[in-house]
């Protein structure tokens, strides 16, 4: 299948190159972003989000286990809708790190969606790129609430949407509202992010966005699959948002 032309105008940096050591020793021999949920590896989730967004470039980060990776992408590949290309990384460099060191990914004009492949969800990026074009600030933060406010990054927003604080962990959350670990931003953004040259977004990148950010919450289906538990939790719930019907383009 020849690879539709996209009016969405988006490349893709999808960070999957964590050790998942809370995972352990599920991680021990498959790399996290391929851990089977309902047979399926994890990536082929979000392949199927990208797909109902009409979204096909996509740039993806490995370190642990880069060989399963690597065959990983060559299949998807070979079936001639999705162009992924993959970016290796002997050492981590960090979610920030990444997007310095391609700081090239995305052209004027062009949308930039940074993505952590390490959670499951039922997002709809289509109305998000929607939503953050029609804004006209630099950068949009996918939101949800979170029955764990200390656990996460936390947003609080005006009455606009506007992000006025955020804060990473914080000891006392002042919302429920966490970032989902998905950014939509202009091509401008990403390459000040780019040139910040850190390591972490949360905690050294983000907080920089604050006032000229805005929140979108998703209130689908979205979580982390990073432990054990959580994992079990998603097999179980995966009927309830029809995760189990997902399909790839062939």
């Amino acid at each position: 299948m020849a690879a539709p032309t996209t009016a969405s105008n988006c490349k893709v940096l999808l960070l999957a190159g964590g050790l998942g050591t809370r995972l352990r020793p599920l991680t021990d021999h498959t790399p996290k972003c391929l851990i089977p949920i309902h047979g399926r590896p994890l990536l082929d989730y979000w392949l199927a989000r990208f797909h109902a967004a009409g979204i096909y470039d996509v740039l993806l980060n490995s370190h642990h286990l880069h060989p399963q990776v690597e065959r990983y992408v060559r299949d998807v590949n070979a079936r001639g809708y999705f162009r992924i290309k993959l970016f290796h990384e002997p050492t981590l460099l960090g979610s920030a790190g990444t997007i310095h060191a391609n700081r090239d990914l995305v052209r004027a004009g062009e949308t930039a969606l940074v993505v952590y492949a390490d959670n499951l969800s039922n997002v709809d990026l289509g109305a998000l790129l929607n939503y953050h074009r029609g804004h006209g600030r630099p950068l949009t933060m996918m939101l949800f609430h979170t029955p764990y406010p200390d656990k996460c990054g936390i947003a609080e927003l005006d009455a606009s949407g506007r992000v006025v604080s955020f804060v990473e962990k914080p000891k006392q959350p002042k919302s429920d509202l966490a970032n989902a670990g998905l950014y939509a931003m202009t091509a401008e953004a990403y390459r000040e992010m780019a040139d910040m040259n850190k390591f972490d977004l949360g905690f050294e990148v983000l907080p920089a966005f604050v006032g000229r950010m805005m929140g979108w919450t998703w209130n689908g289906y979205h979580r982390d699959i990073g432990t054990p538990e959580a994992l079990r939790n998603a097999e179980a719930e995966l009927s309830s948002w029809g995760g189990d019907r997902v399909e790839l383009p062939q």
